[in-house]
Protein backbone atom coordinates (compact mmCIF):
# COMPACT_ATOMS: atom_id res chain seq x y z
CA UNK A 1 0.00 0.00 0.00
CA UNK A 2 2.84 2.33 0.94
CA UNK A 3 4.64 1.45 -2.31
CA UNK A 4 1.58 2.36 -4.41
CA UNK A 5 1.31 5.70 -2.63
CA UNK A 6 4.95 6.48 -3.36
CA UNK A 7 4.52 5.47 -7.02
CA UNK A 8 1.52 7.83 -7.35
CA UNK A 9 3.57 10.66 -5.87
CA UNK A 10 6.40 9.90 -8.32
CA UNK A 11 3.98 9.89 -11.27
CA UNK A 12 2.47 13.24 -10.23
CA UNK A 13 5.94 14.76 -9.90
CA UNK A 14 6.90 13.39 -13.32
CA UNK A 15 3.68 14.69 -14.88
CA UNK A 16 4.15 18.19 -13.47
CA UNK A 17 7.79 18.20 -14.59
CA UNK A 18 6.79 17.06 -18.08
CA UNK A 19 4.18 19.80 -18.43
CA UNK A 20 6.66 22.44 -17.24
CA UNK A 21 9.45 21.10 -19.48
CA UNK A 22 7.42 21.00 -22.69
CA UNK A 23 5.20 24.02 -22.03
CA UNK A 24 4.95 25.91 -25.38
CA UNK A 25 5.19 29.40 -23.92
CA UNK A 26 6.62 30.74 -27.19
CA UNK A 27 3.37 29.85 -29.00
CA UNK A 28 0.98 32.78 -29.61
CA UNK A 29 -2.00 30.40 -29.41
CA UNK A 30 -0.83 29.12 -26.02
CA UNK A 31 -0.34 32.66 -24.69
CA UNK A 32 -3.82 33.65 -25.88
CA UNK A 33 -5.33 30.54 -24.25
CA UNK A 34 -3.65 31.46 -20.95
CA UNK A 35 -5.05 34.98 -21.30
CA UNK A 36 -8.52 33.54 -22.04
CA UNK A 37 -8.28 31.32 -18.96
CA UNK A 38 -7.61 34.22 -16.60
CA UNK A 39 -9.97 36.56 -18.45
CA UNK A 40 -12.86 34.11 -18.00
CA UNK A 41 -11.94 33.58 -14.35
CA UNK A 42 -11.79 37.35 -13.73
CA UNK A 43 -15.10 37.97 -15.51
CA UNK A 44 -16.73 35.08 -13.66
CA UNK A 45 -15.54 36.42 -10.30
CA UNK A 46 -16.71 39.96 -11.07
CA UNK A 47 -20.05 39.19 -12.68
CA UNK A 48 -21.22 35.91 -11.26
CA UNK A 49 -19.96 35.02 -7.79
CA UNK A 50 -21.26 37.86 -5.59
CA UNK A 51 -24.57 38.51 -7.36
CA UNK A 52 -25.43 34.94 -8.22
CA UNK A 53 -23.53 32.16 -6.46
CA UNK A 54 -23.36 33.54 -2.92
CA UNK A 55 -27.14 34.17 -2.75
CA UNK A 56 -27.66 30.68 -4.21
CA UNK A 57 -25.66 29.16 -1.36
CA UNK A 58 -28.00 30.81 1.15
CA UNK A 59 -31.03 29.59 -0.81
CA UNK A 60 -29.61 26.06 -0.70
CA UNK A 61 -29.08 26.53 3.03
CA UNK A 62 -32.78 27.30 3.43
CA UNK A 63 -33.65 23.95 1.84
CA UNK A 64 -31.07 22.12 3.95
CA UNK A 65 -32.08 23.65 7.29
CA UNK A 66 -35.59 25.11 7.23
CA UNK A 67 -37.29 22.68 4.85
CA UNK A 68 -37.82 19.41 6.69
CA UNK A 69 -36.66 16.15 5.18
CA UNK A 70 -40.28 15.04 5.20
CA UNK A 71 -41.30 17.99 3.02
CA UNK A 72 -38.54 17.28 0.49
CA UNK A 73 -39.51 13.62 0.31
CA UNK A 74 -43.18 14.52 -0.07
CA UNK A 75 -42.46 16.21 -3.42
CA UNK A 76 -39.14 14.67 -4.54
CA UNK A 77 -38.64 11.50 -2.47
CA UNK A 78 -38.50 7.96 -3.80
CA UNK A 79 -42.07 7.39 -2.60
CA UNK A 80 -43.47 10.67 -3.94
CA UNK A 81 -46.07 10.53 -6.71
CA UNK A 82 -44.07 10.43 -9.92
CA UNK A 83 -46.29 12.85 -11.84
CA UNK A 84 -46.02 15.41 -9.01
CA UNK A 85 -42.26 14.98 -8.50
CA UNK A 86 -41.39 15.29 -12.19
CA UNK A 87 -43.86 18.12 -12.79
CA UNK A 88 -42.40 20.21 -9.96
CA UNK A 89 -38.82 19.36 -10.96
CA UNK A 90 -39.22 19.93 -14.71
CA UNK A 91 -40.70 23.44 -14.42
CA UNK A 92 -38.48 24.63 -11.57
CA UNK A 93 -36.29 26.65 -13.91
CA UNK A 94 -39.08 29.08 -14.76
CA UNK A 95 -39.00 30.18 -11.12
CA UNK A 96 -35.32 29.85 -10.26
CA UNK A 97 -33.76 31.49 -13.36
CA UNK A 98 -30.30 30.12 -12.57
CA UNK A 99 -27.33 28.86 -14.60
CA UNK A 100 -25.59 25.49 -14.62
CA UNK A 101 -23.37 26.44 -11.67
CA UNK A 102 -25.95 28.25 -9.53
CA UNK A 103 -28.25 25.21 -9.59
CA UNK A 104 -25.54 23.01 -8.02
CA UNK A 105 -25.97 23.95 -4.34
CA UNK A 106 -29.76 23.62 -4.71
CA UNK A 107 -29.42 20.18 -6.33
CA UNK A 108 -26.90 19.07 -3.72
CA UNK A 109 -29.24 20.22 -0.98
CA UNK A 110 -32.37 18.32 -2.10
CA UNK A 111 -30.25 15.24 -2.92
CA UNK A 112 -28.85 15.18 0.61
CA UNK A 113 -32.36 15.58 2.04
CA UNK A 114 -33.50 12.34 0.45
CA UNK A 115 -34.88 13.29 -2.95
CA UNK A 116 -35.22 10.44 -5.43
CA UNK A 117 -32.50 10.31 -8.08
CA UNK A 118 -34.93 10.81 -10.99
CA UNK A 119 -36.68 13.96 -9.69
CA UNK A 120 -33.35 15.35 -8.41
CA UNK A 121 -31.75 14.91 -11.86
CA UNK A 122 -34.84 16.44 -13.53
CA UNK A 123 -34.47 19.41 -11.18
CA UNK A 124 -30.73 19.63 -11.93
CA UNK A 125 -31.34 19.76 -15.67
CA UNK A 126 -34.43 21.96 -15.80
CA UNK A 127 -33.16 24.68 -13.44
CA UNK A 128 -30.84 26.28 -16.01
CA UNK A 129 -32.52 24.84 -19.13
CA UNK A 130 -35.86 26.66 -18.93
CA UNK A 131 -34.70 29.87 -17.33
CA UNK A 132 -37.63 32.12 -18.33
CA UNK A 133 -35.33 35.07 -19.05
CA UNK A 134 -33.19 33.00 -21.40
CA UNK A 135 -36.25 31.56 -23.15
CA UNK A 136 -37.60 35.06 -23.86
CA UNK A 137 -34.20 36.24 -25.11
CA UNK A 138 -33.86 33.14 -27.30
CA UNK A 139 -37.24 33.74 -28.92
CA UNK A 140 -36.50 37.43 -29.50
CA UNK A 141 -32.99 37.06 -30.93
CA UNK A 142 -32.81 33.57 -32.43
CA UNK A 143 -36.42 33.26 -33.54
CA UNK A 144 -39.78 32.31 -32.05
CA UNK A 145 -39.54 28.71 -33.24
CA UNK A 146 -36.14 28.31 -31.54
CA UNK A 147 -37.59 29.63 -28.29
CA UNK A 148 -40.54 27.20 -28.44
CA UNK A 149 -38.24 24.29 -29.33
CA UNK A 150 -36.03 25.14 -26.36
CA UNK A 151 -38.98 25.11 -23.93
CA UNK A 152 -40.39 21.82 -25.22
CA UNK A 153 -36.98 20.20 -25.41
CA UNK A 154 -36.00 21.28 -21.90
CA UNK A 155 -39.18 19.96 -20.23
CA UNK A 156 -39.06 16.67 -22.16
CA UNK A 157 -35.34 16.29 -21.43
CA UNK A 158 -35.85 16.81 -17.70
CA UNK A 159 -38.56 14.16 -17.46
CA UNK A 160 -36.94 11.62 -19.79
CA UNK A 161 -33.40 11.93 -18.39
CA UNK A 162 -34.66 11.78 -14.81
CA UNK A 163 -36.82 8.74 -15.60
CA UNK A 164 -34.00 6.92 -17.41
CA UNK A 165 -31.57 7.61 -14.56
CA UNK A 166 -34.15 6.31 -12.10
CA UNK A 167 -34.64 3.18 -14.23
CA UNK A 168 -30.91 2.49 -14.62
CA UNK A 169 -30.33 2.79 -10.89
CA UNK A 170 -33.65 1.22 -9.90
CA UNK A 171 -32.04 -1.10 -7.33
CA UNK A 172 -30.61 1.86 -5.43
CA UNK A 173 -33.91 3.71 -5.75
CA UNK A 174 -35.81 0.66 -4.49
CA UNK A 175 -33.54 0.51 -1.44
CA UNK A 176 -34.05 4.23 -0.84
CA UNK A 177 -37.81 3.81 -1.28
CA UNK A 178 -37.88 1.00 1.27
CA UNK A 179 -35.81 3.00 3.72
CA UNK A 180 -38.17 5.96 3.37
CA UNK A 181 -41.30 3.86 3.98
CA UNK A 182 -40.61 3.93 7.70
CA UNK A 183 -39.60 7.57 7.77
CA UNK A 184 -41.55 9.14 10.64
CA UNK A 185 -43.87 12.09 10.16
CA UNK A 186 -41.93 15.05 11.53
CA UNK A 187 -44.03 18.14 12.24
CA UNK A 188 -42.82 21.35 10.65
CA UNK A 189 -41.15 23.76 13.05
CA UNK A 190 -43.06 26.64 11.50
CA UNK A 191 -45.97 26.86 9.03
CA UNK A 192 -44.90 25.89 5.52
CA UNK A 193 -46.08 29.23 4.12
CA UNK A 194 -43.50 31.03 6.27
CA UNK A 195 -40.64 28.89 4.99
CA UNK A 196 -41.96 29.32 1.43
CA UNK A 197 -42.16 33.10 1.90
CA UNK A 198 -38.57 33.24 3.15
CA UNK A 199 -37.33 30.95 0.36
CA UNK A 200 -39.07 32.74 -2.52
CA UNK A 201 -38.04 36.16 -1.23
CA UNK A 202 -34.43 35.06 -1.58
CA UNK A 203 -35.14 33.53 -5.01
CA UNK A 204 -36.77 36.73 -6.30
CA UNK A 205 -33.83 38.80 -5.04
CA UNK A 206 -31.52 36.44 -6.93
CA UNK A 207 -33.62 36.71 -10.10
CA UNK A 208 -33.87 40.52 -10.25
CA UNK A 209 -30.30 41.17 -9.08
CA UNK A 210 -29.18 39.16 -12.13
CA UNK A 211 -31.77 40.48 -14.60
CA UNK A 212 -29.96 40.72 -17.92
CA UNK A 213 -29.50 43.87 -19.96
CA UNK A 214 -31.78 44.03 -23.03
CA UNK A 215 -30.38 43.61 -26.51
CA UNK A 216 -28.40 46.53 -27.90
CA UNK A 217 -30.72 49.29 -29.09
CA UNK A 218 -33.77 48.21 -27.05
CA UNK A 219 -34.94 51.18 -24.98
CA UNK A 220 -38.56 50.34 -24.18
CA UNK A 221 -40.82 47.42 -23.33
CA UNK A 222 -41.29 45.35 -20.19
CA UNK A 223 -37.84 43.76 -20.30
CA UNK A 224 -36.11 47.13 -20.51
CA UNK A 225 -38.33 48.66 -17.81
CA UNK A 226 -37.54 45.84 -15.38
CA UNK A 227 -33.82 46.08 -16.15
CA UNK A 228 -33.85 49.88 -15.67
CA UNK A 229 -35.61 49.51 -12.31
CA UNK A 230 -34.20 46.16 -11.19
CA UNK A 231 -32.37 47.53 -8.15
CA UNK A 232 -35.52 49.26 -6.90
CA UNK A 233 -37.38 45.97 -7.31
CA UNK A 234 -34.54 44.09 -5.62
CA UNK A 235 -34.58 46.66 -2.79
CA UNK A 236 -38.30 46.13 -2.28
CA UNK A 237 -37.83 42.39 -1.88
CA UNK A 238 -34.85 43.05 0.38
CA UNK A 239 -37.31 44.85 2.67
CA UNK A 240 -39.51 41.75 2.60
CA UNK A 241 -36.43 39.70 3.49
CA UNK A 242 -35.87 42.01 6.45
CA UNK A 243 -39.48 41.39 7.52
CA UNK A 244 -38.89 37.64 7.17
CA UNK A 245 -35.72 37.78 9.27
CA UNK A 246 -37.54 39.61 12.07
CA UNK A 247 -40.96 37.96 12.06
CA UNK A 248 -40.18 34.44 10.84
CA UNK A 249 -36.59 33.78 11.93
CA UNK A 250 -36.97 35.95 15.07
CA UNK A 251 -33.69 37.80 14.59
CA UNK A 252 -33.41 41.04 16.59
CA UNK A 253 -34.95 43.93 14.70
CA UNK A 254 -32.08 46.19 15.76
CA UNK A 255 -29.61 43.93 13.95
CA UNK A 256 -31.73 43.93 10.82
CA UNK A 257 -32.09 47.73 10.96
CA UNK A 258 -28.32 48.23 11.33
CA UNK A 259 -27.74 45.85 8.41
CA UNK A 260 -30.24 47.72 6.23
CA UNK A 261 -28.59 51.06 7.01
CA UNK A 262 -25.17 49.54 6.24
CA UNK A 263 -26.38 48.29 2.86
CA UNK A 264 -27.90 51.68 1.97
CA UNK A 265 -24.76 53.52 3.10
CA UNK A 266 -22.54 51.19 1.08
CA UNK A 267 -24.72 51.69 -1.99
CA UNK A 268 -24.45 55.49 -1.63
CA UNK A 269 -20.67 55.40 -1.10
CA UNK A 270 -20.16 52.96 -3.99
CA UNK A 271 -22.18 55.10 -6.41
CA UNK A 272 -20.24 58.19 -5.27
CA UNK A 273 -16.67 56.91 -5.30
CA UNK A 274 -16.59 53.96 -7.75
CA UNK A 275 -16.39 54.83 -11.43
CA UNK A 276 -16.95 51.30 -12.74
CA UNK A 277 -20.75 50.99 -13.01
CA UNK A 278 -20.72 47.19 -12.91
CA UNK A 279 -18.86 47.22 -9.57
CA UNK A 280 -21.29 49.64 -7.90
CA UNK A 281 -23.97 46.97 -7.41
CA UNK A 282 -21.47 44.44 -6.05
CA UNK A 283 -20.65 46.51 -2.96
CA UNK A 284 -24.13 46.69 -1.36
CA UNK A 285 -24.81 43.05 -2.30
CA UNK A 286 -21.57 41.95 -0.63
CA UNK A 287 -22.28 44.09 2.43
CA UNK A 288 -25.77 42.57 2.61
CA UNK A 289 -24.38 39.02 2.41
CA UNK A 290 -21.79 39.77 5.12
CA UNK A 291 -24.49 41.32 7.33
CA UNK A 292 -26.80 38.34 6.81
CA UNK A 293 -23.94 35.98 7.67
CA UNK A 294 -23.08 37.84 10.87
CA UNK A 295 -26.72 38.10 11.99
CA UNK A 296 -27.36 34.40 11.55
CA UNK A 297 -24.02 33.19 12.96
CA UNK A 298 -24.33 35.24 16.16
CA UNK A 299 -28.07 34.77 16.66
CA UNK A 300 -28.84 32.96 19.94
CA UNK A 301 -32.63 32.84 19.76
CA UNK A 302 -32.88 29.97 17.31
CA UNK A 303 -30.05 27.50 16.58
CA UNK A 304 -31.45 26.94 13.08
CA UNK A 305 -30.38 30.45 12.10
CA UNK A 306 -26.73 29.71 12.87
CA UNK A 307 -27.10 26.35 11.16
CA UNK A 308 -28.39 28.16 8.06
CA UNK A 309 -25.19 30.21 7.81
CA UNK A 310 -22.97 27.18 8.37
CA UNK A 311 -24.93 25.17 5.83
CA UNK A 312 -24.37 27.91 3.22
CA UNK A 313 -20.68 27.86 4.13
CA UNK A 314 -20.54 24.06 3.68
CA UNK A 315 -21.97 24.41 0.17
CA UNK A 316 -19.43 27.14 -0.56
CA UNK A 317 -16.51 24.94 0.53
CA UNK A 318 -17.79 22.00 -1.47
CA UNK A 319 -18.56 23.80 -4.71
CA UNK A 320 -16.31 26.86 -5.12
CA UNK A 321 -12.93 25.07 -5.47
CA UNK A 322 -14.29 22.74 -8.17
CA UNK A 323 -15.93 25.65 -9.96
CA UNK A 324 -12.66 27.57 -9.96
CA UNK A 325 -10.80 24.63 -11.51
CA UNK A 326 -13.57 24.12 -14.07
CA UNK A 327 -13.74 27.78 -15.12
CA UNK A 328 -9.96 27.94 -15.60
CA UNK A 329 -10.01 24.75 -17.68
CA UNK A 330 -12.99 25.91 -19.76
CA UNK A 331 -11.30 29.25 -20.49
CA UNK A 332 -8.01 27.60 -21.48
CA UNK A 333 -9.62 25.03 -23.77
CA UNK A 334 -12.57 26.92 -25.26
CA UNK A 335 -11.72 30.58 -24.76
CA UNK A 336 -13.50 33.51 -23.15
CA UNK A 337 -16.44 35.23 -24.85
CA UNK A 338 -18.40 37.93 -23.00
CA UNK A 339 -19.43 41.58 -23.21
CA UNK A 340 -18.14 41.89 -26.77
CA UNK A 341 -14.79 40.37 -25.81
CA UNK A 342 -13.61 37.24 -27.59
CA UNK A 343 -10.31 35.59 -26.67
CA UNK A 344 -9.60 32.24 -28.29
CA UNK A 345 -8.76 29.16 -26.26
CA UNK A 346 -6.27 26.49 -27.23
CA UNK A 347 -8.98 24.99 -29.47
CA UNK A 348 -9.42 27.43 -32.40
CA UNK A 349 -12.90 28.96 -32.65
CA UNK A 350 -12.94 28.50 -36.42
CA UNK A 351 -12.64 24.75 -35.92
CA UNK A 352 -15.87 24.81 -33.93
CA UNK A 353 -17.67 26.99 -36.48
CA UNK A 354 -16.56 24.72 -39.35
CA UNK A 355 -17.54 21.57 -37.51
CA UNK A 356 -21.13 22.59 -36.69
CA UNK A 357 -22.37 23.73 -40.10
CA UNK A 358 -25.28 21.96 -41.79
CA UNK A 359 -27.42 19.36 -40.03
CA UNK A 360 -25.41 16.16 -40.09
CA UNK A 361 -25.29 13.64 -37.26
CA UNK A 362 -21.69 14.64 -36.60
CA UNK A 363 -22.38 18.40 -36.51
CA UNK A 364 -25.21 17.94 -33.99
CA UNK A 365 -23.17 15.52 -31.90
CA UNK A 366 -20.17 17.84 -31.91
CA UNK A 367 -22.34 20.83 -30.94
CA UNK A 368 -23.74 18.81 -28.04
CA UNK A 369 -20.23 17.87 -26.88
CA UNK A 370 -19.01 21.47 -27.05
CA UNK A 371 -22.14 22.69 -25.27
CA UNK A 372 -21.77 20.08 -22.54
CA UNK A 373 -18.25 21.19 -21.60
CA UNK A 374 -18.30 24.93 -22.39
CA UNK A 375 -19.37 27.27 -19.60
CA UNK A 376 -22.34 29.57 -20.27
CA UNK A 377 -23.36 32.11 -17.64
CA UNK A 378 -27.07 32.92 -17.61
CA UNK A 379 -28.16 34.48 -20.94
CA UNK A 380 -24.69 34.44 -22.50
CA UNK A 381 -25.46 31.39 -24.64
CA UNK A 382 -27.81 33.48 -26.83
CA UNK A 383 -25.32 36.09 -28.12
CA UNK A 384 -22.65 33.38 -28.48
CA UNK A 385 -25.02 31.31 -30.61
CA UNK A 386 -26.03 34.40 -32.58
CA UNK A 387 -22.38 34.84 -33.56
CA UNK A 388 -21.92 31.15 -34.39
CA UNK A 389 -25.07 31.09 -36.54
CA UNK A 390 -23.83 34.18 -38.39
CA UNK A 391 -20.56 32.30 -38.99
CA UNK A 392 -22.42 29.39 -40.60
CA UNK A 393 -23.66 27.21 -37.74
CA UNK A 394 -26.76 25.15 -38.66
CA UNK A 395 -30.07 25.54 -36.82
CA UNK A 396 -30.06 21.93 -35.67
CA UNK A 397 -26.62 22.12 -34.03
CA UNK A 398 -27.64 25.49 -32.56
CA UNK A 399 -30.58 23.88 -30.74
CA UNK A 400 -28.40 20.93 -29.72
CA UNK A 401 -25.92 23.35 -28.13
CA UNK A 402 -28.78 25.27 -26.48
CA UNK A 403 -30.17 22.10 -24.90
CA UNK A 404 -26.80 20.75 -23.76
CA UNK A 405 -24.94 23.96 -22.94
CA UNK A 406 -26.82 25.91 -20.27
CA UNK A 407 -27.47 22.80 -18.14
CA UNK A 408 -23.94 21.42 -18.32
CA UNK A 409 -20.41 22.78 -18.21
CA UNK A 410 -17.02 21.49 -17.19
CA UNK A 411 -17.26 23.20 -13.76
CA UNK A 412 -20.80 21.85 -13.34
CA UNK A 413 -19.75 18.29 -14.22
CA UNK A 414 -16.89 18.32 -11.71
CA UNK A 415 -19.23 19.33 -8.90
CA UNK A 416 -21.98 16.85 -9.89
CA UNK A 417 -19.38 14.08 -9.74
CA UNK A 418 -18.66 15.06 -6.14
CA UNK A 419 -22.37 14.76 -5.27
CA UNK A 420 -23.55 11.60 -7.08
CA UNK A 421 -20.30 9.88 -8.10
CA UNK A 422 -18.40 9.35 -11.34
CA UNK A 423 -20.60 6.66 -12.89
CA UNK A 424 -23.91 8.46 -12.46
CA UNK A 425 -22.34 11.70 -13.70
CA UNK A 426 -21.08 10.02 -16.88
CA UNK A 427 -24.51 8.48 -17.51
CA UNK A 428 -26.21 11.85 -16.95
CA UNK A 429 -23.83 13.71 -19.27
CA UNK A 430 -24.14 10.98 -21.88
CA UNK A 431 -27.95 11.14 -21.82
CA UNK A 432 -27.92 14.92 -22.23
CA UNK A 433 -25.52 14.71 -25.19
CA UNK A 434 -27.45 11.92 -26.94
CA UNK A 435 -30.83 13.62 -26.49
CA UNK A 436 -29.46 17.00 -27.57
CA UNK A 437 -28.03 15.39 -30.70
CA UNK A 438 -31.34 13.71 -31.60
CA UNK A 439 -33.30 16.91 -30.92
CA UNK A 440 -30.93 18.93 -33.10
CA UNK A 441 -31.31 16.46 -35.97
CA UNK A 442 -35.12 16.60 -35.78
CA UNK A 443 -35.23 20.41 -35.47
CA UNK A 444 -32.71 20.91 -38.28
CA UNK A 445 -34.74 18.63 -40.51
CA UNK A 446 -37.93 20.60 -39.82
CA UNK A 447 -36.47 24.08 -40.11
Amino acid sequence: MERKKEIRILLWIAAVFGVAFFMPIESARFKEAIMAMFDLAKWYAQEHVILCLLPAFFIAGVIAVFVSQGAVMKYFGANAKKWLAYTVASVSGTILAVCSCTILPLFSSIHKRGAGLGPAIAFLYSGPAINILAIILTARILGFEMGIARVIGAVVFAVVIGSVMSLIYRKEEAAKKEAQLNFPEIPEKRPMWQTAFHFFTLVVILVFANWGKPAEGVTDGTWFWIWAHKWYITGFFALLLGYSLIKILKIKWQWVAISAVSVLASAFLASTFIDNESFVSLVPMLVGIIALSLMTVFDKRDPDNKEWAFSAWDFTKQIMPLLAIGVLAAGFLLGSTHDGTAIAGIIPNEWIANLVGGNSLFSNFFASIVGAFMYFATLTEVPILQGLIAAGMGKGPALALLLAGPSLSLPNILVIRGVIGTQKTLVYVGLVIVMATISGLIYGGLF
